[in-house]
């Protein structure tokens, strides 16, 4: 558990999210409360209604375990999340186009805007990608040129296409 600013002190970073040390030690309590009452409750309720009393236990941890459950929702609704993304329009755009070149080398490829379905673009659209995708020319790294023998005025100027020369043997 890592804390974070001091001018925050009451939070701290728990398996790599953001969290209030104060929410955290409620939703301890709200999950040990809720989840042992059901435990309690239902091998209770269940003692003298199931023959076994094995399986009325195992019938009451189950329940136990939905009051786990109902804990959550309980605490994921008292206590809003601690997270403050900030975007940053000053990143620099060369990040993008290595992304979008790893995902076209990918089986299959990026494939073309044309083809996405409506949808799709409008969510593309609103999240200022749609530009992205559309303009999209893959890079070719000049050692992968020169290993297949390929000028780059000869490959594919289809946007989102390529072509890719394999080597071939001599014999």
């Amino acid at each position: 558990m890592k804390k974070h600013d001091p001018r925050h002190g009451h939070l701290a970073e728990v398996w790599g999210d953001t969290v209030d040390l104060r929410h955290l030690a409620w939703s301890i309590a709200i999950g040990l409360v809720v989840s042992l009452a059901c435990f309690l409750l239902a091998s209770h309720l269940l003692a003298d209604r199931v023959g076994s009393a094995a399986l009325a236990r195992a019938y009451a941890m189950l329940a136990g375990l939905a009051g786990c459950v109902l804990s959550g929702v309980i605490c994921g609704a008292l206590f809003p999340p601690k997270r403050e993304v900030v975007e940053d329009g000053a990143a620099d755009p060369s990040w993008r186009q290595e992304v979008l070149n790893e995902l076209a080398a990918q089986s299959g490829g990026l494939g073309a805007v044309a083809e996405l379905p409506p949808s799709v673009v409008s969510e593309l659209k609103a999240l200022h990608l749609y530009e992205l995708f559309a303009n999209f020319q893959p890079t070719v790294p000049d050692a992968a040129v020169a290993s297949s023998g390929t000028a780059p005025s000869a490959r594919a100027k289809e946007p989102g296409m390529s072509q890719v020369a394999l080597p071939t043997t001599e014999e």
